[in-house]
């Protein structure tokens, strides 16, 4: 469904937002406005978290199959995070499984920084984000190895919990002037920037899908009562056919996580 003339406007104003102008009135504003506000954080960073999910919380199915969890609205709110966003940041599943090309194809907008964690540098320089022309990409390890990687700049961090020192990252990300970073996947990627308490906030999809069993969206260590789990607060957003849940996170992480 294309956008309303009200809407193209605000999305333009938004545009024009993310270079430093007013945020718009509107749903749109409401929505993408708190992704364009200064970072409260020490490393300078505003991260925002994705992920589309079933009714019965799966990203995909057990043999790894993904395309398309979301509708079209959800495909279009994901590149339009893209383009309000200095860098889309994914892991290595993600570009194994999809071969993504992280643009912002769908909307008008620029595109991102690619970020591809890869702690330990398996992924070939023949994926399309190492290999095209589309968009810079860096490419993020802790391993030894040549300064680049296909036509992707090598970014080397230390090792963390998740493979990589994630509050390390965000401030290496910052220094080469990407703040404003979107964390698009998948479960594993997100989950992690979740448990190291590096996100800001996390846009939840949700398909009218029950597939049963399959891949979960977050993967993290048990707990043992209801009260130990991370609550906050929220607001639901129609998305087409799916909703969108915008959830404000504050960089705060379960408690399961806390040292």
């Amino acid at each position: 469904m294309p956008d309303t003339p009200p809407q193209v406007e605000e999305w333009s104003a938004l545009l024009a937002a993310r270079r430093g102008g007013a945020i718009p009135r509107g749903p749109l504003g409401e929505l993408f406005g708190p992704l364009l506000a200064p970072s409260r954080a020490a490393d300078g960073c505003q991260v925002v978290g994705r992920l589309a999910q079933t009714l019965d919380g799966r990203i995909a199915t057990a043999s790894g199959s993904s395309q398309w969890i979301g509708g079209r609205g959800d495909i279009l709110h994901t590149h339009r995070l893209r383009a309000l966003c200095d860098a889309v940041l994914v892991g290595a599943g993600t570009v194994r499984h999809d071969d993504p090309r992280l643009t912002t194809r769908e909307v008008p907008g620029p595109n991102p920084v690619r970020v591809i964690l890869d702690s330990a540098r398996r992924l070939p320089p023949t994926h399309r984000v190492f290999s095209d022309d589309e968009a810079p990409t860096l490419l993020v390890t802790s391993c030894d190895g040549p300064a680049s990687h296909g036509k992707a700049e090598v970014l080397r961090v230390p090792g963390g919990p998740s493979g990589l020192d994630l509050p390390a990252l965000l401030r290496g990300l910052h220094a080469r002037g990407l703040s404003r970073i979107f964390v698009e996947g998948g479960g594993q990627t997100v989950s992690g920037f979740l448990a190291a308490g590096c996100l800001d906030r996390l846009h939840l999809t949700v398909a009218p899908v029950i597939l049963g069993s399959g891949i979960p969206a977050f993967t993290l260590p048990e707990v043992a009562r209801i009260g130990d789990g991370l609550r906050f607060a929220w607001r639901v957003w129609p998305l087409g056919d799916d909703i969108l849940c915008d959830v404000a996170l504050d960089r705060a992480k379960p408690m399961v996580c806390s040292p």
